[in-house]
């Protein structure tokens, strides 16, 4: 604002007189935002701090992946990682998912802490024997002799104008196995707090990602920029309280749902969003605490909807809360088929804040009629 007025009035009196009057409102735009405490962050940063900072309080922390190092990343997560500590601990590899994902796997049975970059996860198709039968199953085949801390981690799901081959949501694949634990960032502040928690934890954990995430600004406390933050695995959390209707999400569509419930608020309906931050385990407590609170519930996903997230958040609620539902439980997923190149058919496929706006009105018995839109 105040460099459109410097570039309009120059710098004469006038100027003067118009940054007096503007300075106020400025400072009063600021305050209805965020404290002058608050920070922003973005969640590429976020997650490029949290690898720094972990590699440097434990040396067994290395990082390996396709361009992690002299490319700095193929989304610049690694940045500057190569510099600070040497190609012993940031470590470029071939373009073989199969050799690197085993050879962080016998790294982690050594006592090493590997962290895997997948440039997507659709690549990690490639390496799921290692992830599933070498680094998932150890520690329980091993009567617990064995501990694999390793992380897996890179973008998931769609981005944009990719194809099927690299739009794949694997939170469900992953989240059906014992022994793999599966975190899903949304902003900032989870990504930072959950990669920390993932790379000092004992056992193997998924961390999926979003690429259309990584430029996203959030506000971030001095808490979160603190070196020793670190969030609880297993634990979700309340984006937005509300008393009308529950909608779980996570990854990007937490955004979508937030943006649904502005929209909601509007029409006098009241949504309380949980960000579920972790798949595997399931903050079940939550989730079912919450619809006890609503009556009501929307579940919100990017994958396919067979066999889904939502899925096993319906059967948790069915099980543990059946008797508070006021209204059928909706879900809302990605359409069940692979990824359309096409813009106009890949809109479709993935769900949209339209997609949640209606479900909630339906849950809470506010639809429109299809008669009356005739």
């Amino acid at each position: 604002m105040l460099g459109a007025a410097r570039r309009q009035l120059g710098s004469g009196p006038m100027l003067g007189q118009v940054l007096r009057r503007l300075r106020p409102a400025a400072a009063a735009e600021a305050a209805r935002g965020y404290s002058a405490a608050a920070k922003e962050m973005t969640v590429r940063d976020a997650l490029n701090s949290a690898l720094d900072e972990e590699m440097s309080a434990d040396p067994s922390v290395f990082l390996m992946g396709e361009e992690v190092g002299e490319y700095q990343g193929a989304y610049k997560i690694s940045k500057g990682l190569l510099d600070k500590y040497g190609p012993d601990r940031v470590l470029d590899t071939p373009i073989t998912e199969a050799g690197f994902t085993g050879i962080g796997v016998g790294a982690a049975y050594q006592g090493l802490r590997p962290i895997v970059e997948f440039m997507t996860f659709n690549f990690s198709m490639q390496a799921i024997d290692h992830i599933i039968n070498s680094a998932a199953k150890s520690n329980y085949m091993s009567a617990g002799q064995i501990s694999v801390p390793i992380v897996f981690r890179g973008p998931n799901g769609a981005a944009a104008g990719v194809g099927a081959q690299h739009s794949q949501c694997y939170a469900a694949w992953y989240a059906h196995v014992p022994g793999l634990k599966v975190l899903t960032p949304y902003s900032a502040e989870d990504a930072r707090g959950l990669l920390k928690a993932a790379i000092r934890d004992p056992d193997p954990v998924i961390f999926l990602e979003n690429e259309l995430l990584y430029g996203e600004s959030f506000p971030v406390s001095a808490e979160v920029l603190d070196s020793s933050f670190c969030l609880p695995i297993g634990k979700a959390k309340i984006e937005r309280e509300g008393k009308d209707v529950t909608i779980t999400t996570y990854s990007k569509m937490v955004g979508y749902a937030l943006q649904a419930a502005e929209i909601l608020s509007k029409e006098g309906i009241s949504a309380e969003v949980i960000n579920l931050r972790s798949i595997r385990p399931l903050d079940r407590a939550a989730i079912n605490a919450s619809v006890r609170k609503t009556n009501r519930l929307v579940t919100v996903e990017e994958g396919f909807p067979q066999h889904g997230i939502g899925a096993e958040i319906c059967m948790s609620v069915v099980e543990e809360s059946f008797e508070y539902l006021d209204a059928p439980i909706e879900r809302i997923a990605g359409a069940d088929v692979p990824m359309p190149y096409a813009a106009n058919l890949e809109r479709m496929a993935v769900p949209q804040v339209d997609d949640i706006v209606r479900a909630v009105k339906r849950v809470c018995y506010r639809a429109v009629p299809m008669a009356a839109t005739a």
